[in-house]
């Protein structure tokens, strides 16, 4: 497996890993946006390392626009070795054929004001000022657009899709606006399933409900960690319940249930090293 996106990658990926699946999760740490989450696709697909003109300098650490600031380093040279390194680990995946989870966080991106990357969105600010960016909502046809050709070379290698949306809320952009934001993604991935339908040439695709499992099954803050806006662990626990339930078989979920606790066992430390008698 492979798995792309907003935290709630992170989250299922985690539970993926600890299961004793065989994922690579979140290659180029968290991306939010579809069009960044894009991006990293194609340079993955492609086996193409970041162009360094791609990186920036901001308060002693160098940057990738392309990659989360787990990449960023004191030395240029170290920071595009770590992001080549996630391009190639992400490439050498999607060469098995794996099934790709994808989750879209946010329509909302950030875009370069100017210089020779003017436009170009960005996946991480990086603590940037924000004078250098501007900000707008990605729409449907933009998302799907830019997805369709991806899709398809999905299909050529033979990969199966789940896509999320993210339950993660993003309030900084005030209540209405992460609404729309939602939205926007909930529209464009289900324009995506349409398409399957009618065009061979697309993977299989398959969307998983996270987003409306928090929102509408569980519907209660009690599910949300302190800041409100992130799952709970008991939240993350039920979701994760529902994908096994969904794309497991019995046999399956119970191996995962051993492997689960022979992982928890092995990252076990003792108190104390003096042997006991």
């Amino acid at each position: 497996m492979l798995s792309l996106g907003s935290c709630f990658a992170d989250n299922i990926g985690q539970k993926l890993q600890t299961a004793g699946h065989d994922i690579v999760c979140n290659p180029f740490g968290t991306l939010y946006n579809p069009l960044s989450i894009a991006l990293a696709l194609t340079h993955a697909l492609d086996d193409r390392e970041i162009d360094p003109s791609w990186t920036i300098e901001c308060q002693g650490l160098w940057h990738s626009w392309m990659h989360h600031s787990r990449f960023s380093h004191p030395d240029r040279d170290k920071c595009l070795q770590n992001c080549n390194e996630a391009i190639h680990l992400a490439h050498g995946q999607l060469q098995r054929r794996p099934l790709l989870l994808v989750t879209f966080g946010t329509a909302y991106v950030y875009a370069l004001a100017s210089g020779p990357h003017q436009g170009r969105v960005v996946a991480n600010c990086h603590k940037v000022p924000p004078q250098q960016f501007t900000r707008s909502r990605l729409t449907v046809a933009l998302i799907v657009d830019t997805w369709r050709p991806l899709l398809g070379r999905l299909a050529e290698l033979g990969c199966t899709v789940i896509f999320t949306v993210s339950p993660i809320r993003h309030i900084a952009d005030g209540l209405h606006a992460n609404q729309l934001s939602k939205s926007t993604l909930l529209l464009a991935i289900d324009t995506l399933m349409t398409d399957q339908e009618t065009d061979s040439k697309m993977p299989v695709c398959h969307y998983f409900p996270a987003y409306e499992i928090l929102l509408d099954q569980l519907r209660d803050y009690r599910f949300y960690a302190r800041d409100m806006c992130h799952p709970s662990d008991l939240a993350i626990d039920i979701v994760w319940q529902h994908f096994q339930d969904t794309y497991m078989t019995p046999s399956t979920i119970q191996q995962n249930i051993l492997n689960t606790k022979a992982s928890l066992r092995s990252g076990h430390r003792p108190i104390t090293n003096k042997a006991t008698t």
